[in-house]
């Protein structure tokens, strides 16, 4: 990356770190002020970048960040839901804890929402906000808000931090606690006063990653014997096969059973989509052959997933036929949404290493073989005759050789994104599954281009998304990240209206945005390069342009309004209810 875009890590992992000053601070205890503290404790835990907005309570922190830019890149966004999406997309792009700052007040709940569009998808974030001083805390003080209180719910732990002796201890275990079991977000607010005060401090090496279950032996074999008594088995990955690192793990097990593999929206690239075994994602926009093989399947297998209502749909007439065995590092997610037959809470890398070492080969050629058939006779299809976005995301991945990451915003684009690139490798599409975040994708995107600077990144956005945090083409061409930006531009809020379209007589409130707004303008105007793309075969020479060029590349990608997202299956219906533009056709 060009000029001053990305500064990889100089903490422990890099030859400053070794210098005799810096091996001997590492010994020694030292009088520090709380902002110091803080510094010092994020270069514990080797975080090489932080993405925040500063302000009057945080600038003690900020003047620290500020004598140790050599050490700290700081990324400075143009609002601080970019820098939360930022650090989440920082997170998941490395499997490492992304890192977010705001002052208090509107800074600090202007980060709420990416905040807890990472709890819902177990993401380690670190966020650190600074409030009032501690004689004005709930004076209703300007700009003072109990960020700890509200952002309880959506965060595996939240802090206030009112003496500087626990601030050293409050960071180290936030950062234990993002990480540790099944990640999340993690809030440490820190009154001003804490951020000036002063106490000793001592280098703390970081706390060993701990992800232990509560599983027994009897637990391995009961599911030994559904794995080897099934005829029809069904393999479903979630999120949690990439948080685990279980990829290679997956993969050995899904041979052994010789099973077909779905995925969820989460778990995209935990298991090659390029595979034979491979049927596409599970769920409400998921593919035929995954939708009627599990309703058909004696056995379906839950791998870091937690069955969404947009996997399961209704969950009477889910896998009608099939026994459930779930493994999952967090107990709570068993039995809360579908009942199962077995279970095995752990992690799920250490539970399939087990279990691959203990299970028998497997052979279902009859089932596998009506898998094939399966994909054979109902692929998925799209209009060929002019610009959409399924062409979009094959173009790219043609272009890019698939080796791209992907970012999404929500809606109709999202789950083509999902559909039509195929995803090989894990922490490669990166998405707001859980809470659905529209205005996610464009800050994602820039953290998972600090994250992995190696790596093509591209977000995918539709229109209607991309307006709510477009400010944030700002943030890259400052910096020149050299991101792309799809608007996939079909001038509706595109998956409303297909409900509307569908099921709500084609009354299309308010999710019209025919408007005076040029996205071409607005981001050469934010300092990008922008195109206009509204033929098939202007695309290809577009992206390869786009992924040649040293700063962000927006390009505007016009598509008609009533382009739908098929297969489908209709809310609270049976996954065998899925249907395409055939079947309707066909209805008619």
């Amino acid at each position: 990356m060009a000029g001053k875009t990305v500064k990889t890590t100089k903490t422990a992992k890099s030859g400053r770190a070794s210098s005799g000053r810096k091996a001997a601070a590492k010994t020694e205890t030292r009088v520090l002020s709380g902002s110091e503290i803080v510094i010092e404790c994020l270069k514990e835990q080797g975080v090489d970048t932080v993405f925040g907005y500063p302000g009057g309570t945080i600038l003690n922190i900020y003047d620290e960040l500020y004598k140790h830019a050599d050490e700290i890149n700081h990324v400075l966004t143009s609002h601080e839901q970019g820098a939360a999406h930022a650090a989440d997309g920082y997170a998941r792009s490395t499997g490492k804890v992304g890192v977010c700052m705001a002052t208090s007040g509107p800074g600090a709940t202007n980060l709420v929402t990416g905040i807890a569009t990472a709890y819902m998808d177990s993401i380690p974030v670190v966020a650190i906000t600074a409030n009032v001083t501690l004689p004005w805390l709930g004076k209703d003080t300007f700009q003072e808000v109990d960020i700890a209180g509200v952002t309880m719910p959506i965060t595996k732990h939240s802090f206030i931090v009112k003496d500087v002796t626990k601030l050293a201890e409050t960071i180290r275990r936030a950062f234990s606690i993002a990480r540790s079991g099944r990640p999340g977000p993690v809030l440490v607010d820190i009154t001003k006063d804490v951020t000036a005060a002063k106490c000793e401090y001592s280098y703390q090496a970081p706390a060993a990653v701990v992800r232990k279950g509560n599983y027994t032996e009897e637990d391995i074999e009961t599911a030994l014997k559904l794995l080897e008594e099934s005829e029809r088995p069904f393999i479903y990955v979630g999120g949690g096969a990439i948080m685990s690192g279980a990829t290679k793990e997956v993969a050995e097990f899904a041979k052994k059973l010789d099973a077909p593999v779905c995925d969820s929206l989460m778990g995209k690239g935990a298991y090659d989509g390029t595979a034979d075994n491979y049927t596409g994602m599970i769920g409400m926009h998921g593919t035929k052959t995954t939708n009627i093989g599990v309703s058909k399947c004696d056995l379906l297998i839950a791998l870091g997933a937690r069955f969404s209502d947009r996997v399961v749909s209704n969950p009477r007439t889910f896998a009608p036929k099939a026994k459930i065995l779930h493994i999952d590092i967090d107990a709570a997610e068993i039995n809360k949404n579908i009942k199962t037959t077995a279970s095995v809470v752990g992690d799920l890398k250490e539970v399939l290493t087990i279990l691959n070492k203990k299970l028998k080969k497997q052979e279902h050629k009859e089932w596998m073989t009506k898998i094939h058939e399966m994909k054979e006779k109902m692929p998925l299809t799209y209009p060929h005759s002019r610009l959409t976005c399924p062409f979009i995301m094959e173009t790219l991945y043609e272009v890019t050789k698939g080796k791209a990451i992907i970012t999404t915003d929500v809606g109709q684009h999202q789950i083509w994104a999902a559909q039509f690139y195929k995803y090989t490798e894990p922490r490669t599409f990166l998405s707001s599954g859980g809470l659905g975040t529209m205005g996610y994708g464009l800050g994602a995107c820039i953290g998972a281009k600090y994250g992995r600077p190696d790596k093509i990144c591209v977000n995918i956005a539709g229109d209607g998304c991309f307006r709510m945090n477009m400010q944030e083409l700002a943030t890259a061409s400052r910096y020149s990240v050299p991101i792309i930006e799809i608007i996939v531009n079909n001038h509706v809020l595109g998956m409303v209206r297909q409900w509307q379209n569908l099921f709500y007589g084609q009354r299309y409130s308010q999710t019209v945005l025919e408007d005076a707004v040029d996205y071409v303008k607005v981001a050469e105007g934010l300092g990008c390069t922008a195109y206009r793309v509204t033929k098939k075969e202007e695309l290809a020479d577009v992206l390869k342009a786009a992924v040649k060029a040293k700063g962000p590349v927006v390009i505007d990608c016009v598509i008609k309004e009533d382009d739908k997202v098929f297969p489908m299956v209709p809310g609270g219906q049976p996954l065998e209810a899925v249907f395409d533009a055939d079947d309707m056709r066909k209805d008619r």
